[in-house]
């Protein structure tokens, strides 16, 4: 009994001399936080739930389309004004008209091809499959959007938004962003142009054919029809380019 008691003396002297360690490293982190957060707290709630995020930042993009939308029908009021005024910019405007429309400026109808494409309502029978396999992906909606191109298309939205040469189809899990807008599936593809040479660039897209008899196996859906009339709305993105600058 006699030995134990400069263990214990000794275990006490080392916790002593802990304590102000572990205090001086607790207010260092405070202090660093304090210093990081400028006094806002650094996981408020907004940030934390991604879905109430992706919402928060769905609206203020809805928010500045509007606002760009306005701006663009001003400056347009402006521009035929002064094609009123001035016959350089009247002249300037008629060699200009002629190419909003292949570059998708405009709102265009006319017959074609309508496909849709769905992620699979549920597991199918007989087994345990890979969840990535029900759902459609950017490459499937890569394929159709591809292939309808390839056949001739004139003019294309998917969910109602224009699609032009610069748009860029984008898949994070099973949703779509275009043009700053999120989509789930079922994901609609209308497309403008000649109808039998859109539904043979389908029937022969590799990657269209791989999707299709996933489709037929895993019950994804996928459904082409033919319209005669087939509205398109005019693009309203941004039109400029950027690009990658190496560094100094």
């Amino acid at each position: 009994m006699v030995g134990t008691v400069p263990d214990e003396t000794a275990t006490g002297r080392r916790w002593r001399a802990l304590v102000p360690v572990v205090a001086l490293g607790a207010g260092l982190l405070f202090a660093v936080s304090a210093r990081d957060s400028g006094g806002t707290d650094l996981r408020p709630a907004s940030i934390t739930n991604l879905a109430d995020t992706v919402r928060a930042a769905e609206r203020n993009v809805h928010s500045l389309d509007d606002q760009v939308q306005a701006l663009q029908a001003a400056t347009d009021r402006a521009a035929r004004q002064a094609g009123r005024a001035d016959s350089a910019v009247a002249r300037a405007q008629r060699a200009v008209t002629p190419l909003r429309q292949p570059v998708g400026l405009t709102a265009v109808s006319g017959p074609g091809v309508e496909v849709i494409l769905d992620d699979a309502p549920d597991q199918p029978a007989g087994g345990n499959v890979d969840p990535n396999i029900l759902v459609v992906h950017q490459s499937d909606l890569q394929a159709v959007v591809n292939a309808l191109w390839a056949g001739g298309a004139e003019a294309m939205s998917i969910h109602g938004q224009r699609v032009i040469a610069t748009s860029a189809v984008r898949c994070v899990g099973n949703t779509l962003l275009l043009n700053g807008d999120v989509y789930s599936p079922p994901f609609r593809v209308a497309a403008i142009g000649p109808s039998a040479t859109m539904l043979e660039k389908l029937s022969s897209s590799p990657g269209v054919k791989l999707f299709r008899e996933a489709a037929g196996y895993y019950g994804l859906g996928y459904t082409v029809d033919t319209k005669d009339d087939i509205g398109v709305p005019a693009y309203r993105g941004s039109l400029g380019l950027n690009y990658a600058q190496a560094g100094k």
